[in-house]
């Protein structure tokens, strides 16, 4: 019979590490933690991805804080995708509680509160450092795989886009792609039909209606300059902390396209520009999608290639991609088989539905010889989890059931006041929230247009004048009489011959 002493070996000869590590907390057994029986994930497999699930309350956006905390503190800079706007409280130590210092007393390390350093970020009109990116920048394909458009729209869309680069006119906002658009089955037929082939007005209508449905979804905001530098999410504060970068999406919780298309925007900007890696001690950049339910709902089949194949090759990057949902069976089976950190929160079973989705996630854990995974998952309580993840060899380490530390910063959000300091001391604000509309696509094409419509008139104008002059000269008819005909049609030739007549017939 497996004993408590057999559960700790257990425990620490799977979790022990050579190299730096995470401490999120204490294994249980029978419900209860084992002191000093510490859950450790090592830096250097965070860039495996990972997974935070579990029911509404059981604790997930805390354990997100515990990670972007703990992952700051050992240099590591993070980006959070806050949903509901309760992730600001990382700005400020937290105040402590006798609860916290008994929770940490079971775990069997010390409490200590802390603040970290913050950037707040926005997509919309909310206050932050405003993020952007040109159409440009997303290419053809991206865009493409967005609108969910078909084969053949996306051989229009790239002819739009090679078409701009060969005439040099940037594609830096929506207003600038739909003019293009409007311009290759408008003033540019005759253009675009002789440089690349002729266009379809019936497709261009069905791309231009997807891009203003983006539009109304708030995009507008999105695409544009100046454009957001990847390289500013991996900054580093004076104390050697990561700085850990919140972007506020509150009031874009029921645009999903929007969000999909800004995420998909910026992994593909972060792998086009990063380095390759290959395995280091610890990642570049943590990536915490809250919510991600809302990538994958709406997705299209393209678009969920499009994900997969960002999530298998953006580690060797050094980036690590974390997704935080509900249940894991709202996450594609092909990137759930990607993540290696697995914490799972409790599970409800109020439904036959609900009993099924606890069997399913249950499969995706390791067998134990200490949990019934599926019993533990109903039975856990508010800051407990069932985690596994990857040792420094890639694998997999015991299922442990913990008891989960707390935050070292508040668990509530900043006051109006707490906020617009930290806005105010933000050293990104100056260099992006200027709105720049530099002359692009829109601007150039209007102006091309009416060159070439001034151009036409002048020609017209031409042409009326040489038909007047054509008409009042030689074109027409003479009124002048032929000499000969006058002399025949004369009154006195006429009574010459009527005279010359009257003789003979006498």
């Amino acid at each position: 019979m497996k004993t408590k002493d057999d559960f700790y070996t257990h425990i620490i000869d799977g979790y022990s590490t050579k190299g730096d590590a995470i401490t999120l907390g204490a294994a249980m057994l029978n419900e209860e933690a084992v002191e000093n029986a510490l859950v450790k994930i090592p830096l250097k497999t965070l860039n495996r991805h990972g997974l935070i699930a579990g029911a509404t309350g059981t604790g997930k956006t805390k354990t997100l804080q515990i990670l972007a905390e703990n992952l700051s503190d050992k240099g590591i800079p993070v980006l959070l995708m806050d949903l509901k706007g309760d992730l600001s409280g990382l700005a400020q130590a937290s105040p402590g509680h006798p609860k916290i210092d008994e929770r940490h007393s079971k775990i069997g390390i010390p409490f200590t509160a802390k603040s970290f350093p913050v950037e707040i970020l926005s997509l919309s009109e909310q206050a932050g450092v405003k993020m952007r990116a040109t159409v440009s920048e997303f290419g053809p394909v991206l865009l493409s795989r967005i609108l969910d458009l078909s084969k053949t729209q996306e051989g229009i869309v790239a002819v739009i886009f090679k078409y701009c680069d060969d005439h040099s006119l940037p594609l830096l906002d929506l207003k600038d792609f739909k003019k293009v658009l409007q311009y290759a089955t408008g003033n540019g037929k005759a253009e675009f039909a002789k440089e690349y082939g002729r266009i379809s007005t019936s497709s261009t209508g069905t791309i231009l209606r997807k891009v203003i449905e983006l539009e109304q979804q708030g995009a507008d905001l999105f695409f544009g300059e100046k454009s957001f530098e990847v390289d500013d999410l991996t900054r580093i504060d004076d104390q050697g902390r990561g700085i850990i970068n919140i972007v506020r999406l509150t009031d874009i919780q029921d645009r999903p396209k929007l969000f999909s298309t800004f995420m998909l925007s910026l992994l593909a900007e972060i792998y086009a520009t990063f380095p390759e890696q290959g395995d280091s001690d610890q990642p570049e950049l943590v990536f915490f999608i809250d919510e991600a339910h809302l990538i994958f709902k709406e997705a299209s089949d393209a678009l969920l290639d499009q994900i997969e194949s960002i999530v298998k090759l953006i580690r060797s990057k050094g980036i690590g991609l974390y997704f935080v949902t509900q249940n894991p069976t709202d996450i594609p089976d092909a990137v759930l088989a990607q993540l290696g950190l697995k914490v799972q929160h409790a599970l409800r079973a109020f439904t036959a539905k609900d009993r099924k989705a606890i069997k399913l996630a249950a499969e995706n854990y390791p067998l134990s010889d200490f949990y019934d995974t599926k019993a533990v998952l109903t039975s856990l309580g508010i800051g407990e989890a069932l985690i596994t993840a990857l040792d420094e060899k890639g694998r997999p380490t015991p299922l442990a059931a913990t008891l989960l530390r707390a935050p070292m910063s508040r668990m509530d959000i900043l006051t109006s006041e707490e906020l617009n300091e930290v806005l105010e001391n933000s050293t990104l604000s100056k260099k992006y929230n200027k709105t720049i509309d530099r002359e692009s696509a829109y601007e150039l094409l209007n102006r091309k247009i009416a060159i070439a419509e001034k151009e036409a008139e002048e020609i017209q104008k031409r042409e009326v004048t040489k038909k007047r002059r054509t008409t009042s000269g030689s074109g027409r008819k003479s009124t002048r009489m032929n000499p000969v005909v006058k002399v025949l049609t004369s009154a006195t030739f006429i009574r010459g011959v009527m005279g010359v007549l009257n003789k003979m017939m006498r």
